[in-house]
């Protein structure tokens, strides 16, 4: 492990995705980090919970939208100067770097963990010491540190990691990124698991606040340039001031803005149970849905002949002659869909969106 003592670390809650492969359950009153999923918390309380175990109480934060700022309050009892309240999506970057300016404005030497709001992580002791391990790095060798989950299965709806060569003695276990794979086809899903050198990119980012700006203004300088009036600022920006920095930002994921271009970026390989729910395939998984076995996530099952089935809803179902099937019961939406083709549900809400019909959106 790294030397040096272990570094203070603020956890930034990123809570402002929309959740749309998720819908109908998730919607924009209700979006997917309020949703109750297998422990009977919702994400975002499990996210909060994992953010405990490693960050005090005055350094955890979320960025939200202003459509959900007071139920967030509400719900994690956190000061309101810590819920971080977007005036518009902008995407990761924008989100990370704003939430980085704000901390670093206090403390320039901060390291900065981030976290998705929507992730399933059962062992939080392991979730911690792979922050911890994560952190020294960054605080001591400079590194953009993302967790790397050794794959399970050839999962098509992933992102991937190309592992690189070692990063030093004094940082065993954490390797080079090689390179950032988009979302692969089924063949190639299957010849990075046998060939073992790629890791799910799970979207977890572990950094110096003063790295990462370096970073940005090499990497996505129009990023950097949107967040700079809040690193400039006297006072306690105002949310003008803040929505004058939105205005200018391009809508960019921080995987392209910087994590892609990057040289610094290094992974952590990490073994624990890691899924980010962000289908009703993923959670049928999650759920141990498979041939014979179906699972219900409220509502009550009448029959079902073949099982195989996720059932999720409020009404009696009964299902007769299929299987592979989600059936989605949000009260005024019913969804029923194949499993196998549940991350196209994208398609539906765009073409809602396309229609004008935000009564169900």
């Amino acid at each position: 492990m790294g030397k040096g003592p272990a570094p203070r670390v603020h956890a930034v809650i990123l809570a402002g995705g929309a959740g749309e492969r998720f819908w109908p359950a998730s919607r924009a009153r209700r979006p997917k980090p309020f949703l109750q999923i297998g422990d009977g918390r919702t994400l975002l309380a499990a996210t909060l919970s994992r953010a405990r175990r490693f960050a005090g109480h005055d350094a955890i934060w979320v960025v939200c939208g202003a459509d959900h700022a007071e139920a967030i309050r509400r719900s994690t009892r956190l000061p309101a100067r810590r819920i971080l309240v977007e005036p518009v999506r902008r995407n990761t970057a924008m989100a990370i770097a704003m939430a980085t300016a704000w901390i670093a404005r206090e403390e320039p030497e901060a390291v900065i963990a981030v976290l998705p709001a929507d992730h399933c992580i059962p062992d939080e002791r392991a979730f911690a010491r792979a922050i911890g391990r994560a952190a020294r790095a960054a605080a001591g060798a400079g590194a953009l540190v993302t967790l790397g989950v050794r794959p399970t299965r050839p999962d098509t709806g992933y992102g991937y990691i190309q592992v690189g060569a070692l990063a030093g003695r004094a940082w065993p276990g954490l390797r080079r990124v090689r390179r950032f794979v988009e979302k692969p086809d089924a063949a190639r899903a299957r010849r990075y698991l046998r060939g073992g050198g790629h890791l799910w990119n799970a979207g977890i980012f572990v950094f110096g606040a003063g790295t990462l700006l370096r970073e940005l203004e090499s990497c996505a300088p129009a990023v950097h340039r949107a967040v700079a009036p809040l690193l400039r600022a006297r006072r306690r920006p105002t949310a003008r001031m803040l929505a004058r920095c939105y205005r200018s930002a391009p809508a960019l994921p921080i995987d392209v803005a910087v994590m892609e271009r990057s040289r610094a970026v290094w992974t952590l390989p990490v073994a624990f149970h890691w899924s980010d729910v962000g289908t009703w395939s993923s959670l049928a998984d999650e759920l141990g849905v498979a041939p014979g076995a179906t699972r219900i996530v409220g509502g009550e099952l009448l029959f079902d002949e073949r099982g195989g089935n996720l059932v999720w809803g409020r009404r009696s179902v009964a299902l007769l002659g299929i299987d592979g099937v989600a059936v989605i019961d949000a009260g005024d939406v019913l969804l029923v869909t194949k499993l196998e083709r549940s991350p196209d549900v994208r398609r539906i809400v765009a073409a809602l969106k396309a229609r004008g019909r935000t009564d169900v959106l």
